[in-house]
C-alpha cells in the first residue's frame, strides 16, 4: 500500500487502465497515508474519509466499465481551505469564519475536478485568508516540513505541500498570491506551478485582487501539466478568466529546451543575498539546461525593489478581507495579520493607484525582457526552510515575510508564469528549488523546461526520510 503512495497521477491512471490496482487501492492507501503524517506534520483540517471511499468505488466501477469520466478518474487530490468545496466548511484558517455555511458551491477549479472523476481526500491548512509565506493560523496551528518538523513548509499553500511530498495525494489545488505554491514547494521538494493570471479561472474573487492565483502543486511537472488541462478551463463566475489554451499542456513537454534562450539571474544584480548551498545547486542545474541545448547567458531583469508596491497592494487586500469583521472578531485574527490590516486601512486611494502604476511599469518591462529571452532561471527562495511558527527566520532581520521571498512576490505583480522545480538539498537535507518564469501566456513552456529537468534526472533525491 505504501508503494501506491508513492506513484504519480499520471501512473496511476496508467494502472488503472491495465488493471493493475484500483481506485479503491490508492485512497485507502493515501487516507492512511493522510491519518499518518497528521499529528506529526499537520497538513489537513479535514479528512473526508467515507466520501472518498464512495467516491473511488464508483470510479472503480466505471474503470471496470472501461468507461472513466475524465482525464482524473479515481485520481485522490486535496484542496486548500482558501477555496469552496462543495458539502465542507472553507474556513480559511480563521476563527472569524461561521462552519455553518452553507457549503453549498465549488470553486471553479474544483468543479472541474469533480467532473473529471477525481477523488477529494481532504482540506488543507492554509495561514489566516492566505496572509503570509509560512503555513500557522489561530485555527489550525503550525504545519511543518516533511524533511524535519522542527520547520516551517512554508506557505501560504503548506499543508498542500506537505501532503504531495508525503504521499497523501499526488495533487494539491494551491493558491498563489504572492509565491504561495511555489515557497511551499521549494521548501518541501515538490514541483508547483503559478499559471498566467486567468488561466485557471477563482470565484470568489480573491480579497487581494488580481495578484492571486490558483496553481497545480504535484509531484512532477507531467502531473502539473495533466492538472491544468483540466483545471484550466474557462468559467462564467471569473470576469477575468481567459479562454481555454489553444494547445495541449502535456502535448508540449516532449519539446526540451534546445535552443531557448535562458536568462540567469542567480541575485537579481546582487540585490539579494542568497545562500551558497542554494546558489550551487541551482547553478548546477542551469548548467545542465545549457548541456541540454539552451542558450545560457547570466544576466538579471530590470526588476527595482518593488516590495513597497507590494505592501500596499497587499495590505489593502488583507483589510478588505477583514472589514466586515467585528471588532471582538478582529481581536481573534492572527496578531500579523491584524497588523497589516491596519496599515492598508491607511492607505489612500491615490497610495492604491501609485502601486498599480508601479505593477505597470514592473509588467511592461518583464514584458520587454522577454521579447529577448525565453525563460528567466533564477533560485525560488534564497534560503532553505527555517524554524516553524515564525514569519520569518530568526535573526534575519526581515519584518515581514516578503523579506525573504524576493524571487517570487515580483511576478505575481506581473502575472507571469512561474514554477518551482527541486534541484537538490541542503547539508541539512532540506530541499532547493530552482524558479522557471516565462512570459504572460507561455505556461506551456515552463511545464515543458521542467519536465526537461526532471527528464534529465536534475530533480533526483528529495524524497523526505521515512516517506
Amino acid at each position: 500500500m505504501s508503494e501506491l503512495t508513492e506513484l504519480t497521477a499520471v501512473r496511476l491512471l496508467e494502472g488503472y487502465r491495465r488493471g493493475e490496482f484500483s481506485p479503491v487501492e490508492v485512497t485507502r492507501a493515501a487516507l492512511e497515508r493522510a491519518e499518518e503524517i497528521q499529528p506529526e506534520v499537520n497538513a489537513f483540517v479535514r479528512l473526508f474519509a467515507e466520501d472518498a471511499t464512495a467516491r473511488a468505488a464508483a470510479s472503480e466501477e466505471r474503470w471496470r466499465r472501461g468507461a472513466p469520466c475524465g482525464l482524473l478518474d479515481g485520481v485522490p487530490v486535496t484542496v486548500k481551505d482558501i477555496l469552496l468545496l462543495r458539502g465542507a466548511p472553507t474556513l480559511k484558517g480563521s476563527r472569524t469564519i461561521d462552519p455553518a455555511g452553507p457549503w453549498d458551491e465549488d470553486a471553479p477549479s474544483v468543479a472541474r475536478l469533480r467532473e473529471h472523476g477525481a477523488v477529494f481526500l481532504g482540506k488543507t491548512t492554509t495561514p489566516e485568508f492566505g496572509w503570509k509565506g509560512v503555513t500557522d493560523s489561530p485555527l489550525s496551528g503550525i504545519t511543518r516540513n516533511p524533511h524535519d518538523p522542527t520547520r516551517t513548509a512554508g506557505g501560504s499553500s503548506g499543508g498542500a505541500a506537505a501532503a504531495v511530498a508525503l504521499g497523501a495525494g499526488p495533487l494539491a489545488l494551491g493558491t498563489d498570491g504572492g509565491g504561495s505554491v511555489r515557497i511551499p514547494a521549494a521548501f518541501c521538494g515538490i514541483f508547483a506551478l503559478k499559471p498566467t493570471y486567468g488561466r485557471v479561472p477563482l470565484y470568489p474573487p480573491s480579497a487581494f485582487g488580481t495578484l492571486a492565483h490558483v496553481g497545480p502543486m504535484t509531484r512532477d511537472a507531467a502531473d502539473a501539466a495533466l492538472l491544468m488541462e483540466v483545471i484550466g478551463a474557462p468559467d462564467s463566475r471569473d470576469w477575468s478568466a481567459l479562454a481555454a489554451a489553444s494547445g495541449s499542456f502535456r502535448g508540449e513537454l516532449p519539446g526540451g529546451v534546445r535552443g531557448l534562450r535562458v536568462a540567469y539571474s542567480p541575485s537579481l544584480g546582487g540585490q539579494v543575498a542568497v545562500r551558497p548551498e542554494v546558489a550551487a545547486a541551482v547553478r548546477r542545474a542551469v548548467e545542465r539546461l545549457a548541456g541540454l541545448g539552451a542558450y545560457v547567458e547570466e544576466t538579471d531583469p530590470d526588476l527595482a525593489e518593488p516590495v513597497e508596491a507590494f505592501h500596499t497592494l497587499w495590505f489593502a487586500g488583507a483589510a478588505r478581507a477583514a472589514q466586515h469583521l467585528s471588532r471582538d472578531q478582529r481581536e481573534r485574527l492572527d496578531p500579523g495579520l491584524r497588523e497589516i490590516c491596519g496599515a492598508g486601512a491607511r492607505h489612500s486611494a491615490l497610495d492604491y493607484l501609485a502601486a498599480v502604476d508601479v505593477r505597470t511599469d514592473l509588467g511592461r518591462r518583464m514584458g520587454r525582457f522577454h521579447d529577448t529571452y525565453d525563460l528567466l532561471v533564477t533560485p525560488t527562495l534564497p534560503i532553505t526552510a527555517f524554524e516553524a511558527g515564525a514569519e520569518v527566520p530568526k535573526g534575519s532581520g526581515h519584518r515581514r515575510w516578503t523579506g525573504w521571498t524576493p524571487f517570487t512576490y515580483p511576478f505575481n505583480m506581473t502575472q507571469q508564469p512561474a514554477a518551482t522545480v527541486p534541484v537538490g538539498t541542503d547539508a541539512d537535507g532540506l530541499p532547493i528549488g530552482l524558479q522557471l518564469v516565462a512570459a504572460r501566456h507561455r505556461d506551456a513552456l515552463v511545464l515543458r523546461a521542467a519536465h526537461t529537468l526532471y527528464e534529465a534526472g536534475v530533480t533526483a533525491a528529495v524524497t523526505p526520510a521515512g516517506s
